[in-house]
């Protein structure tokens, strides 16, 4: 049933770059456990051992101040159509902000998303993958516009006061760094 890789195989990333949904799974030593749902085109492979995916904007920013303190992250994909699968990448996890020249450098990769707040970059050190049977079918319909339409109208400086209020801690208090000075 489950079976142990060292990378991701070009038949994974055939899987993976079919998925409209993968959910991301980060804690610090302390405190709750965060797991995000992620949508949108928003991840990529780089390499069998590197992954990135764009962060946007939301009512939270767990991840990037689990990233902060403890820098393991598990990355989910399941199939919700066609052969049954879920497949997962461990490793570590490094955070960028716009002001940082992988940011820079990794945005390219992305088509234009408003309200995009960080890159996560991951080095992949195992991909597990097992069955999916009771993983039931779901039909994608569409993408939910709401995100992209509600960071579309704002300013560059409500976004900001947006980060400030919403993202610059996390739930147990911990900084996101996201309005650090470069």
């Amino acid at each position: 049933m489950g079976k142990q890789f060292s990378e991701i195989s070009p038949e994974q990333k055939e899987f993976i770059e079919k998925q409209k949904l993968f959910f991301v799974g980060t804690a610090a030593q302390e405190g709750r456990v965060n797991i995000s749902p992620k949508g949108m085109d928003t991840f990529r492979v780089i390499s069998p051992n590197k992954i990135i995916w764009l962060n946007l904007t939301g009512s939270g920013n767990e991840t990037a101040a689990h990233l902060i303190l403890n820098s393991r992250m598990t990355i989910m994909f399941c199939a919700f159509e066609g052969k049954p699968l879920i497949l997962r990448l461990y490793g570590t996890a490094r955070l960028y902000h716009s002001r940082d020249s992988a940011y820079q450098q990794f945005i390219q990769l992305f088509p234009e998303i408003a309200g995009a707040r960080q890159i996560i970059e991951m080095e992949v050190d195992l991909v597990q993958t097992s069955c999916g049977f009771a993983v039931p079918f779901m039909d994608f319909k569409e993408e939910r516009t709401q995100l992209k339409s509600w960071a579309e109208k704002k300013s560059e400086e409500q976004l900001t006061n947006y980060w400030k209020e919403k993202n610059s801690r996390s739930i147990d208090g911990f900084e996101t760094g996201i309005l650090r000075d470069s």
